[in-house]
């Protein structure tokens, strides 16, 4: 895999460091910041991880290509689902690039922290990160003073996540690789630009939105909340969403076209709390299934899990460096780390499953 990349680092320094750097990520160090990754490589100082981060030569957004490259040859299907996310990374001060007290949902409030705008690849055959942005809020774009000291550079303006979104979906399918479907929460489902964007560029999609949002139907425009109250009850089925750590995740499901609109409504009912809906968008280019549309709504879940397994293996959240490019640069490399494993548990459970000599299981 490191034979992907080890091109973009032009120094053979800042290649053996590179090296290092992911071969810590993928240790079994509880925590994988500078201090321990530079004894994992026998270093008696940080200064050399730090100075692949900040200060050597080389290009992370080519890395990020590679990698994307990567996961896409190992786990790419063309029932893919691009799937976009964000993450909290908890910060304390006010120097690191775009820290703010803001809300995070991965503490659950609002917190002095980072939000990383991810792309999340997933397929039957495995799920990775793909392609990252850093938000920068409007308190940060509108004091360049404070950017240069971050390492911002001029050429960066304030984006809105659902900007962010699109720009990284724009990276992937710029590659020419087929992706099936898009799908994100209520904070992207809700913004008409991206929902444009996306149709323009003809890309399915399953978007989480807020229960006002309205549909055409032949007479006026309703909310999605007054279109359930008056669709037939016998129109609920029961699917599940996908595995979860429990087994199926069964919800009931009901699908209605508005009759105008281009767009179809998908609600997802509890079933121990019928009171509890949730409500999606829906634009595809010939008619599918429900539960096909079922799959993709469901698949953003396991994206948290992604989160979670990359910030626990890969340390994606143990970075110590305040500089905005630097913040990518690690970024990137946990992403990386991150893939591998992914990749490498697909190819264990395909050659478990073609039945491979136990030798080859076991090494």
């Amino acid at each position: 895999m490191f034979a992907l990349v080890a091109g973009r680092f032009a120094q053979a320094d800042s290649r053996r460091r590179a090296r290092m750097y992911l071969l810590g990520l993928l240790s079994g160090a509880e925590r994988k910041n500078s201090w321990t990754l530079a004894e994992q490589a026998g270093d008696l100082t940080p200064d050399g991880m730090q100075r692949l981060l900040n200060f050597y030569r080389w290009d992370a957004e080519a890395v990020r290509d590679d990698l994307r490259g990567y996961v896409l040859e190992h786990l790419g299907d063309p029932s893919g689902i691009a799937v976009a996310d964000e993450t909290g990374f908890l910060k304390k001060g006010t120097k690191s690039a775009g820290v703010q007290r803001q809300y995070s949902g991965t503490a659950g409030r609002i917190e002095n922290c980072q939000l990383g705008v991810f792309l999340t690849y997933t397929s039957s055959k495995g799920r990775a990160l793909i392609d990252r942005e850093l938000y920068l809020p409007a308190s940060w774009t509108g004091d360049r003073e404070r950017c240069q000291e971050a390492g911002i550079g001029a050429e960066v303006e304030f984006a809105t996540k659902p900007m962010l979104a699109q720009n990284m979906l724009e990276r992937l399918l710029n590659t020419g690789v087929e992706v099936g479907w898009f799908t994100a929460d209520e904070a992207y489902g809700d913004n008409p630009g991206l929902r444009a964007w996306l149709e323009e560029v003809n890309l399915n999609y399953v978007m989480a939105v807020s229960c006002d949002q309205h549909f055409i139907t032949p007479k006026e425009s309703v909310r999605a909340d007054e279109l359930v109250r008056s669709a037939p009850r016998k129109g609920w089925q029961r699917l599940s969403a996908g595995l979860g750590s429990k087994g199926h995740r069964l919800y009931d499901w009901l699908l209605v076209d508005p009759g105008a609109d281009e767009h179809l409504l998908l609600v997802r009912r509890s079933i121990s709390k019928p009171t509890e809906l949730a409500y999606y968008i829906c634009h595809t280019h010939h008619p599918v299934p429900l539960a096909e549309l079922v799959r993709v709504a469901g698949s953003r879940w396991g994206v948290e899990e992604t989160f979670q397994f990359a910030k626990n293996e890969t340390g994606l959240d143990h970075y110590q460096v305040r500089k905005y490019h630097a913040w990518y640069r690690h970024i990137t490399l946990s992403m990386l780390a991150a893939a591998f494993l992914a990749v490498t548990a697909y190819a264990e459970r395909l050659r478990d499953e073609k039945g491979a000599p136990e030798p080859t299981r076991r090494a």
